[in-house]
């Protein structure tokens, strides 16, 4: 039994998210923490809230609320959706925890003993409306690059390009609106990252199976251009982590806090104290300390391609930097992005479905399996209503829901709720074990690498097989001239039902839960030996018909989901 540390991006505090983001990191890491302890490994499955920064000030101003209560109430939100959407979490931690507070502060305070804190005297914009200085992301204006006219002041969203606040045109607060804004000086504490640049080109380039997006991305940020940069790690800000060595402030950095990149990741290490502290665990150094026990553990990453950067530099640069025996990452499991229907998500315009309006209009399986299935690995990927119901409708109604009610339901007809005895397996059982131990073996392979796609192409390929074998050997027909054949038959198609809930439970657990109980069985191993799983159900167990396990989406709901959905036009 191996060892799995799993994280997802941790999601920013203002406002619920849309399905893109569900898709880029949480959903996949559910996907494969779940594979894993099925296949019997031991995982901790981590994520959390990201709760500094101007984003949650920002939010919290428009809600009008202080930002601490703010945070803690969206994070109950964003909690509770999670469930929702049964992601299997062993804790669903807060960047704003003590335990990150205290970590982020040692961390800096170690980085500045090895000499790769440095004070740097900078010109940042102040507002004197605001009486204030304004931290990148309370400054927009029009991007010097591509003239979009929201650009932030660190990035422009349009194009891309990383900016500082005085690169915009005509900048001002997002706070007042005011323009009436000066460059003053301040000073802030640096992370030395270019001194790590040899050790992280090193490390980056071990990884040699990393995905293409993940090394392509981090290579870029290191070697293009000026190459890595040092960077500020500290913010004119309120609400953050304040900037101390143990207990007495940094000299010098009185009023600030550290950067929301600074101190985010190192809640992946502080969520694992959390896990421990609200007793849902023992002992999380042996998750996160190489010299506790660490070194054998497996740790893999799940975000979306605008992440990269941060985990692939910042985040190993505060690691390494530190000189201290802390896990890195094995595994960056990198997506691109969902588009919507032609265009971008926008929470501003309404366009879109977020995750707590599709909870509401569907159950959670879903959205999981064609969110899964269309995983942006090596491409954007565009969610289309059109796409959605046809593929709901083929994939989980016609083939996974019809061979389950089918088999079911004539069993009950013709024999009992319970699985008939006589007659034995022919050529055409033979073919179908030889047919599912292939598309298994291929399943576990993807799974294993977490090739999310052609994992989900696999497993309808095996749900296909069940449907193929009842079309092709026709039990019902059989029935009339030889019922032990048919009871075989039927006996073989309802433990295949079983098997379906084994794998399938990884993608649409609902369905999955559904699908065992239904069979009444607590059994959920693992089809290593295909024909031995197929005689899990003995003659005689008894079994209930389920409910349809998927409803049809119909054309009505598809035009109005599309039009409820669409957003507000420029």
């Amino acid at each position: 039994m191996a060892r799995h540390l799993i994280t997802s991006a941790i999601p920013y505090i203002n406002g619920i998210k849309h399905l893109g983001n569900l898709v880029g990191s949480q959903l996949p890491a559910d996907l494969y923490a779940r594979y894993l302890r099925q296949r019997g490994h031991e995982v901790l499955f981590l994520c959390a809230t990201d709760e500094h920064g101007t984003p949650a000030e920002l939010a919290a101003a428009k809600a009008e609320k202080p930002v601490d209560v703010y945070c803690a109430e969206m994070h109950d939100v964003q909690a509770k959706i999670a469930d929702g959407f049964r992601l299997s979490f062993d804790h669903f931690g807060r960047s704003s925890s003590p335990q990150n507070h205290k970590l982020t502060q040692a961390f800096a305070t170690r980085l500045a003993e090895v000499g790769l804190i440095k004070e740097v005297t900078e010109k940042q914009v102040y507002s004197i409306a605001d009486g204030r200085f304004l931290p990148d992301r309370y400054i927009e204006g029009t991007c010097p690059n591509c003239d979009f006219d929201s650009a932030r002041g660190d990035q422009c969203d349009n194009c891309g390009k990383l900016l500082d606040p005085t690169d915009l045109i005509n900048p001002y607060s997002t706070i007042s609106g005011s323009t009436e804004l000066e460059v003053r000086e301040t000073k802030h504490l640096y992370l030395c990252q270019s001194a790590l640049k040899d050790d992280l080109a090193t490390w980056i380039d071990s990884k040699k199976d990393w995905p293409i997006l993940t090394t392509s991305i981090a290579k870029k940020w290191l070697n293009d251009g000026d190459g890595l940069q040092d960077r500020g790690i500290t913010r004119d800000l309120d609400w953050g982590v304040a900037v101390k060595q143990g207990d007495q402030t940094w000299p010098g950095m009185e009023g600030k806090v550290f950067y929301v990149w600074f101190d985010a990741p190192i809640e992946y290490i502080a969520c694992a104290q959390e896990w421990e502290d609200a007793g849902k665990g023992t002992d999380w150094e042996r998750w996160w300390r190489t010299d506790k026990g660490a070194d054998d553990v497996t740790y893999t990453q799940f975000m979306g391609k605008d992440n990269v950067p941060f985990h692939t530099l910042s985040f190993p640069a505060t690691i390494l930097g530190s000189q201290e025996p802390w896990k890195l990452v094995d595994y960056i499991k990198s997506f691109n992005y969902l588009n919507y229907d032609g265009g971008q998500f926008s929470t501003s315009r309404g366009r879109g479905v977020f995750m707590d309006q599709a909870l509401e209009i569907l159950p959670p399986d879903y959205w999981r399996w064609w969110l899964l299935s269309h995983a942006p690995e090596s491409s954007d990927a565009e969610f289309t209503w059109e796409s959605f119901q046809q593929d709901v409708n083929k994939d989980l109604s016609d083939v996974l829901g019809n061979f389950v009610s089918r088999i079911t339901k004539f069993c009950r007809s013709k024999f009992s709720e319970a699985v008939p005895e006589g007659g034995s397996h022919g050529p055409a059982e033979t073919q179908l074990i030889a047919d599912l131990t292939t598309r298994i073996r291929a399943f576990e392979g993807h799974m294993d690498t977490i090739e999310v796609r052609k994992a989900a192409a696999e497993l309808r390929a095996i749900w296909v097989l069940g449907n193929e074998y009842l079309q092709a050997n026709a039990p019902w027909s059989t029935f009339k001239t030889d019922p032990e054949t048919a009871a075989m038959q039927v006996r073989l198609a309802l433990n295949l039902v079983r098997i379906y809930a084994v794998l399938s439970a990884a993608f649409i657990p609902g369905t999955s839960s559904t699908m065992i109980a239904a069979m009444q069985t607590d059994d959920q191993s693992w089809p290593d030996d295909v024909a031995a799983a197929l005689d899990t159900l003995p003659a005689g167990h008894t079994f209930t018909v389920p409910d349809n396990l998927f409803d049809k989406i119909t054309d009505e709901q598809r035009e109005d989901w599309a039009a409820r959905f669409a957003g507000k036009r420029d």
